[in-house]
Parts: structure tokens; sequence; C-alpha cells
């Protein structure tokens, strides 16, 4: 059960994975459309591309950065991550089957035959509220351990925003995220396989969920310049804007806007900060070395290092403890 699981699912990626990409590009082109027009007020098609291609953004060390660490990720890590977040909530999930079967006995599925509309849609929602409440417990925990602060530092290190800005991220910061993921998501798909879903029906809405979320979240267009707000809606889904306050150096915004999809995390757990909707940002970190990070070294192998720091840390003894254990 568990192999045909995983293989399903990976499956229904690659099946995915060109519509994913052409609702991006679009999103993203639409998204410019309607920030420009919000803010030219005299348009035209040459202001159009200078506005959503300024070439103090685009030609900023920090893009350049991005771009080469992108391509670099991009040649090695579809190995990696997805075989490693499908692996990781597969196994916790048919963990999960297996040890609530058996404990109460429950021959599974409870509910027999395909799932019905209202099935997809609760097991939607769940899955949903499942992952946002998993990235957003990592995500705070990513800005208060030192430890897994030094792989944050490597998205937080954007000094402009280019859209593949959101790819930003240490691949051992990605493979430790896959593996939280397999905990609450992972605990939930077992127990929808306990109640109403086998593994086929498993992989395909669960990877329909993965696209919602992706679509919803629109995390290429947050990781631009482009002031994108949902009106009454941002209560709910966290607006591109929103996020874009959580990249800023300005002290208020330390420590804000944790969410990955829904809002409300940060409204129930007091990191909301809402900007104003003309708002100027300034991204990057405040650290004397921000400048090291904008190289692949940089993005690579100096947060290893430091991670490595804190490790060792615990473990070195200060010289005035050592000399006063060897006095008489």
């Amino acid at each position: 059960m568990f192999s045909e699981f995983a293989g399903l699912i990976v499956e229904k990626l690659s099946n995915v994975n060109l519509v994913t990409l052409g609702l991006l590009f679009s999103t993203a082109l639409g998204s410019a459309v309607v920030a420009y027009w919000r803010t030219v007020e005299h348009k035209s098609l040459r202001d159009f591309f200078d506005f959503a291609f300024p070439a103090e953004v685009i030609l900023h060390p920090s893009a350049r950065a991005d771009v080469l660490f992108w391509v670099t990720k991009r040649t090695i890590m579809p190995f990696l991550l997805i075989p490693a977040g499908v692996t990781f909530v597969a196994a916790v999930g048919y963990g999960t089957h297996q040890a609530i079967g058996w404990l109460l006995d429950i021959q599974a599925p409870l509910i027999n035959g395909p799932a019905g509309p209202v099935t997809i849609v609760i097991f939607t929602a769940t899955m949903l509220i499942a992952y946002d409440i998993s990235y957003y417990l990592y995500h705070v925990a990513q800005h208060h351990f030192p430890f897994l602060w030094e792989l944050h530092k490597v998205h937080h290190s954007a000094e402009v925003m280019v859209g593949i800005t959101k790819d930003r991220v240490h691949p051992l910061d990605d493979l430790m995220n896959r593996i939280w993921d397999g905990v609450i998501p992972g605990s939930c798909f077992g127990i929808w396989s306990l109640i109403a879903l086998d593994p086929v029906e498993i992989a395909i809405f669960g990877v329909n969920v993965y696209v919602i979320r992706n679509i919803l979240m629109m995390d290429f267009v947050r990781h631009t310049h482009f002031k994108i707000s949902f009106g009454p809606l941002n209560k709910i889904i966290l607006c591109p804007h929103w996020h874009q306050v959580h990249h800023s150096i300005d002290p208020r915004h330390y420590d804000k806007n944790f969410g990955l999809l829904f809002s409300f995390w940060d409204r129930l757990f007091g990191t909301q900060f809402v900007p104003d909707p003309d708002e100027d940002l300034k991204f990057g970190l405040i650290d004397r070395d921000v400048r090291d990070y904008q190289s692949l070294f940089g993005l690579y192998i100096l947060p290893l290092r430091k991670m490595g720091g804190h490790v060792v840390r615990p473990f070195r003894r200060r010289p005035d403890a050592i000399a006063q254990d060897r006095s008489p």
C-alpha cells in the first residue's frame, strides 16, 4: 500500500507541472497589469514594461544571485525534494492508517464506494488547513531558533524581489520543511484513508490540494514588487503585499505575517501586521555580512558553516572556566 500510495502521488505531480507553470505565469502577468493600472496615471506599453521589469530590480546583484541559485537548484532539487516530500507524507499517512486501524480495529475505509462531492470538499478544506498550520508553526520556529534561522536567512537575504525569489530557500531548509510536512498533513492523510478514501483517491485529491494551495497563495507574485491586495478577502487569504511585509527590514515588521495561504493564523497568534496600501518596503537583512549572501557560496555554504557554529558552541568551554577547573 505504501509504495502504491507514494508512486501515485509522484505520477500525478509530474502530470500537473505544466498546468501549474501556466497558471503561475498567467497569474504573474495579470498581477503586473493590475498593479500597473492602479499605480501609473499615464499609461503606455513601454511604461508597463518599465514598471514590471524595473532596471534597478532586474540588474540588482540580489536578482543575479536569485537566477544563479534558481538554475543550480533546478538541476538537482526535483530529484530530491519531490520524492522526499511524498515519502514523508506517505510514510506518516501509512503509519497513521495502520496504527489507528489496529488500535480501533477499523477495516478501512469506513465509507465504501467512490468519494462524493461533499467528501472531496471536506477533504480539500481539512488538508489545506493541515498544510497551512504546519507551515505556520515551522516558519515561526525558523525565526525563533538560531539553528533554523541560519538556513532561513538565505530566503530573507534577497534585497529585491523578482518572483523566483520564492525559491531562494536553502536545499537543507527545503528538505527539513518536507520532513515536517509529514507530521500534520501526513497524519491527516492517514485519517482520511481510514474514513472514506482509498490510495488512488488520496493521490488524486492530495495533488489537487497541492495545486489549489499554490494557486491561491500566489507565491511567485508575492515575491515581486507588485503591491497586490485582496480587499476583504485579506481576512482569510494572505495577500502578496502582506507577505512582502514579512521580508521588510523595518523593525515594525519583524516576525510578522508568517502565514503561507491563510492570514487568520497570524491574527489568531498575534503576529499580523496590516500595511498601508501604498506603503513602500525595503527588503533584506540588517546583518553586517548581508552582502556575503549574494553569491552561490553565500547561499549554499555559508549557512551550513554558521549552523555548524551553533552546533559546536554548547560544547566549547570558556577558557576561564577551564582555568578554574584546573586551579587547586
